[in-house]
């Protein structure tokens, strides 16, 4: 179990259509180090909407049946680079991060849950929804030159509009069953 540090500066860089590829190929190698441990691979975060600015991270949002502990996964994701970072608030996720500086994170929660629908719905509305995508890369672009190197404060800082867009995201999606969108 690793603790780590959150100081790295926060950089915001224009949108990569690469970023879509990157996930893809990241997606089976991923896949195959699991050995189909998991129910669902989705490419979640800022690099997922193409057209958004974002720190140059691919988030990678892996659903399994029962949470499981860290080092079930790790012993199959520290073989293709990835090392489990342990925080305290994490009680639905499991957290993993890969390169140095970092270049992909995994997020490994229940399929199903609200923490699996939060950040499928965040990503749905943004990408149906372009003007409300401008709006947060503003935000991102703000709260990254007030905290340059507060990762916490920067992430605790969009947490407000977040929320927004998901209670937005759930009322437009009262009339239809939730289904992510897939790659």
């Amino acid at each position: 179990m690793s603790e780590f540090t959150n100081s790295e500066a926060i950089e915001i860089v224009e949108y990569e259509p690469r970023w879509a590829t990157t996930y893809r190929q990241e997606k089976e190698i991923i896949s195959v180090a699991l050995k189909q441990e998991f129910i669902d691979i989705q490419h979640i975060g800022s690099t997922s909407v193409p057209g958004l600015s974002a720190k140059p991270i691919i988030d990678i949002l892996i659903a399994v049946n029962k949470l499981n502990t860290p080092e079930k996964y790790s012993r199959h994701l520290q073989k293709i680079g990835y090392q489990y970072i342990y925080y305290a608030e994490n009680i639905d996720r499991l957290f993993f991060r890969k390169g140095t500086p970092r270049t992909h994170h995994i997020h490994i929660v229940e399929y199903d849950s609200w923490t699996y629908w939060r950040h499928i719905l965040f990503r749905d509305y943004l990408l149906a929804h372009p003007e409300t995508a401008q709006h947060y890369e503003q935000l991102k672009r703000k709260m990254a030159l007030k905290f340059k190197t507060d990762r916490d404060a920067y992430t605790n800082s969009k947490t407000a509009f977040i929320e927004s867009i998901v209670a937005s995201a759930l009322i437009e999606r009262t009339d239809s069953p939730l289904r992510p969108v897939t790659d």
